[in-house]
């Protein structure tokens, strides 16, 4: 089992963030009308993009270990929020593939992949998340 970690720190006097893992970084924030500076993405649209972004890579990944020669992937997540407490629901995402394949290979890989990408399959699953040590530091 490999672990990963992820560090989010805020800008000094703003709500603005900046995430990092290793040398990648991201920029998370509320929208201007939620009062943040609108400069990153929330955190709605990062779950959204890490369904979409492992699927993209997980695709690259077993393409490769069926020697199919990938062109182009474009993947679309989608997803409602609601509920009490407020969560994702009805997400959904589809995929377009272009590869040096028949359509069938090219088919067989979308699902497989959609079978096995870890994203999907730990909220499919419903991975427990807990809250950890925490500090309240008054200033």
């Amino acid at each position: 089992m490999a672990q990963t970690t992820v560090h989010l720190r805020t800008v000094q006097g703003a709500s603005a963030a900046v995430g990092w893992s290793g040398p990648h970084t991201i920029t998370i924030d509320r929208s201007e009308s939620a009062g943040g500076l609108g400069i990153g993405f929330n955190g709605g649209e990062m779950l959204l993009l890490a369904i979409g972004g492992c699927y993209l890579n997980d695709i690259y990944r077993e393409a490769a270990k069926s020697k199919i020669d990938i062109k182009n992937v474009q993947v679309v997540v989608e997803g409602d929020w609601g509920g009490d407490p407020v969560r994702a629901q009805n997400v959904s995402f589809s995929v377009k593939v272009e590869a040096a394949a028949t359509g069938e290979e090219i088919s067989e890989l979308i699902k497989h992949t959609d079978n096995i990408a870890e994203i999907p399959n730990s909220l499919r699953l419903g991975t427990q998340v807990s809250l950890g040590k925490f500090e309240a530091i008054p200033v």
